[in-house]
C-alpha cells in the first residue's frame, strides 16, 4: 500500500481485511470534515510544528476492535507535512485512484498499542499512544474515534451474546444488516467479540427465504433451483414451519433457518433433523433469551443487533503535551 504502511496494511490483512477497502472508509470519513476546507479551530490554535503525543482512552469497559483501523487514519494522514492545508487537500480527491500521492513521503505519526483487537478492557485503560504533528491527530481524531468506538461497540455486543451461551455448543452469528460501506469493518467487530460470520455478500452463499420458495413453488423446488444454478455454493433454507423442516431435510439441506420459531419448536426442529442438518435460530431473538435458545440444541443464533443496534463503545483522546498536563478531548 502507497497510503500506509507496508507493516499496517499486513496487519488489517491478517484480521481480514482488505487495506484498499479501509482507506475508502477513512477517505470518506476525511471528507466530511475537510472536504471544504482545513479544521480551522486546530489550525488557529495548534502551531504547526507542534509535536506532541495522545492516548487514546477507553470510557467504559468492552471488548475494543479497530485499532490498525485506527492507525490507518492517524497515519494516512500523518504521511504528509501535518499542516492543514495539506491534509484538507488529501481528503479532498475521494474519487481519484492515486489518492493523494503527496502524503507517501514517509510515516511521520507513530502508534503504539496498549492491548490487542479483541481484548477485554475496563474504563480508564490506556488503549493506543499515538505521537505525531498534533494538527494531524486534532484532525482525524473524530474520524478515528468513530471508527474505533463503532467497531468496539459491536464486539462488545457480540461478546454479550457469546458469553451468554458460553455454556451450550452454540455460535453466535451476524446477518447482512450491516451499514453501506462499512460490512467488512463490522463484521470484522463480530469475529472480534467472539462471533462468527453469515455471508458478506448475496453471491458467496444462498439464503433461500419464503418469498423464494413462493416464487419456486415450494421448498425443494427452490433448493433444486438454486443447487443447478450454484452446485459449489452453501445453500441454507429458512423455515417458518417444523413441516418446512421435514422438507428441507429431505431434500437435502444441511443448514436451515428456524425463522421466528419458539423455543419448544426448536427443541422440536433439533430432534426432527437428528444432526442431519445444522440449525440458525432467527428472528426477534433477544439477549435475555440467548441461553434458553442454545440450549435447546441449535448449531447457531442469528443477531442482526450485533451490526445495527450495538451503542458505540464510548471511547476518547487525550493529549499528553510535554508542557502541560492531560487535556481531555473526547467532546470534539
Amino acid at each position: 500500500m502507497g497510503d500506509i504502511s507496508r507493516e499496517l496494511a499486513a496487519n488489517l490483512r491478517s484480521g481480514g481485511l482488505d487495506p484498499a477497502a479501509v482507506l475508502r472508509v477513512i477517505w470518506a470519513g476525511l471528507a466530511e470534515d475537510l472536504a471544504d476546507g482545513p479544521d480551522v479551530t486546530t489550525a488557529a490554535t495548534i502551531p504547526p510544528a507542534e509535536i506532541g503525543t495522545a492516548e487514546v482512552v477507553a470510557r467504559r469497559p468492552g471488548i475494543v476492535a479497530g485499532l490498525y483501523v485506527a492507525d490507518a487514519v492517524f497515519q494516512l494522514v500523518g504521511a504528509g507535512d501535518g499542516s492543514a492545508a495539506a491534509v484538507q487537500r488529501a481528503a479532498a480527491p475521494i474519487g481519484r485512484a492515486d489518492l493523494a500521492s503527496e502524503l507517501t513521503q514517509g510515516f511521520h505519526v507513530t502508534s503504539r498499542h496498549h492491548f490487542s483487537d479483541g481484548d477485554k478492557v475496563s474504563g480508564g485503560d490506556v488503549l493506543m499512544t499515538v505521537s505525531g504533528p498534533l494538527r494531524v491527530i486534532l484532525t482525524t481524531e473524530r474520524t478515528a474515534l468513530n471508527l474505533l468506538g463503532h467497531m468496539s461497540g459491536i464486539a462488545t455486543l457480540t461478546g454479550r451474546w457469546v458469553e451468554a451461551v458460553a455454556e451450550t455448543g452454540a455460535r453466535i452469528r451476524d446477518t447482512r444488516k450491516t451499514l453501506p460501506g462499512l460490512r467488512a469493518l463490522e463484521k470484522y467487530a463480530v469475529r472480534c467479540g467472539g462471533g462468527v460470520n453469515h455471508r458478506m455478500s448475496l453471491s458467496d452463499a444462498a439464503l433461500i427465504k419464503d418469498i423464494h420458495v413462493a416464487g419456486a413453488g415450494s421448498v425443494t423446488a427452490a433448493f433444486d433451483a438454486v443447487g443447478k444454478l450454484a452446485p459449489d455454493l452453501p445453500v441454507e433454507v429458512e423455515c417458518d414451519t417444523l413441516e418446512q423442516v421435514d422438507e428441507a431435510v429431505a431434500a437435502g439441506a444441511g443448514l436451515i433457518l428456524l425463522d421466528n420459531f419458539t423455543v419448544a419448536d426448536m427443541a422440536e426442529a433439533v430432534k426432527r433433523t437428528a444432526g442431519l442438518a445444522k440449525l440458525e435460530a432467527s428472528g426477534g431473538l433477544r439477549l435475555e433469551d440467548a441461553a434458553a435458545v442454545a440450549a435447546t440444541g441449535v448449531d447457531f443464533l442469528a443477531v442482526g443487533a450485533l451490526t445495527h443496534s450495538a451503542p458505540v463503545l464510548d471511547i476518547g483522546l487525550d493529549l499528553v503535551p510535554a508542557d502541560r498536563g492531560v487535556l481531555r478531548g473526547s467532546e470534539r
